[in-house]
């Protein structure tokens, strides 16, 4: 069994975004270790990446090969949550306090932190999977449409994946009850089925020109982590109903949604993508601003993305002023 990886920068690239973004640009695992303690932060990032880094690279290898597009990705991505938070970490099922806080009792029945799990599988599905995802696509267009592994190490991945989840499953403890344990393995087969039946264009946007400004894009690629921020405060509120908060969130996804599928066009599409992923990253970065002090370091992440940003950027206008000419036809990967 061979075990070859093509192209290996991109697939390098996917591997560190995926846990870095969610990660070390949320403060869920520090910085300052990587000075204060360089073999603990190694310990504990190798261990993210063999976590959310797999585990983009297998859907990302899944869309490739199946020819999917952005609602498998999506779909995919909401499995993955699900693997992550509620078989591997369990936080879905954690108590008051600690990582769910508040989200412990606010919306929690049956053992099940319900808005937690909602807003925590939809933003894995956004910032763990799609946003790596999507800007790996940007940074390296040739290597969009190729398969990146080949069938050895797509088995070998997976593997890791696997052993990670059940690795974490029983180091943390507290886990579902087995008729939850039931209930959400059977939503994961659904997502997967989805994922797998889901049309490559089912996320398409319209043909021409995007109506709605670069501002427009920010603002709606902030919404998703915004809206989370909203659904955090008002679980310190009891007067807010639980069902009334999950309303909001999707909601406000959805509002988001409407505007990249009714508003962009295809034409210069890699640059609306950017605006948006920029809109996504603008909540992170005001978020590292206000928490410097508490998580050390925290700004110098937010620094080297910004400095990423700005460099994709201008790679993208210079893109987008190139003209146009007809491209040779490939076979498909």
């Amino acid at each position: 069994m061979r075990l070859l990886i093509r192209p290996r920068l991109p697939a390098i690239a996917l591997l560190l975004l995926a846990p870095t973004i969610p990660e070390l640009l949320t403060g869920s695992t520090p910085i300052a270790p990587l000075v204060t303690d360089p073999a603990a932060f190694a310990f504990s990032f190798i261990g993210i990446v063999a976590l959310y880094g797999t585990g983009a690279l297998l859907i990302r290898e899944f869309a490739v090969v199946f020819r999917k597009g952005w609602a498998s990705i999506l779909l995919l991505g909401a499995a993955y949550g699900i693997a992550e938070e509620g078989f591997a970490v369990h936080t879905f099922f954690a108590p008051p306090g600690g990582v769910v806080g508040a989200l412990g009792g606010y919306g929690h029945l049956f053992g099940v932190n319900w808005l937690w799990a909602l807003g925590l599988t939809a933003f894995h599905a956004t910032y763990s999977i799609a946003l790596p995802i999507l800007l790996t696509q940007l940074w390296f267009p040739g290597a969009k449409e190729a398969r990146w592994l080949d069938r050895g190490l797509t088995v070998g991945i997976g593997g890791v994946f696997l052993v990670v989840v059940a690795f974490w499953a029983f180091l943390v403890g507290h886990g579902p009850s087995l008729p939850i344990l039931a209930f959400f393995l059977a939503v994961e087969g659904s997502l997967l089925a989805l994922a797998t039946w889901a049309p490559r264009d089912l996320l398409s946007v319209r043909p021409g020109p995007r109506r709605v400004g670069r501002l427009g894009l920010v603002v709606a690629g902030s919404l998703g982590f915004d809206v989370w921020v909203a659904m955090l405060v008002f679980s310190a509120d009891p007067r807010v109903p639980a069902i009334a908060a999950a309303a909001v969130l999707v909601g406000v996804n959805l509002v988001a949604l409407a505007v990249v599928l009714g508003r962009v066009g295809q034409e210069q599409l890699d640059l609306s993508k950017f605006y948006f992923a920029v809109g996504m990253f603008a909540p992170l970065f005001a978020w590292d601003i206000a928490v410097e002090l508490l998580f050390p370091g925290i700004l110098a992440v937010s620094a080297l993305y910004a400095y990423l940003l700005f460099r994709l950027h201008r790679a993208l206008a210079r893109r987008a002023s190139v003209p146009t000419q007809a491209a040779p036809v490939t076979p498909p990967a």
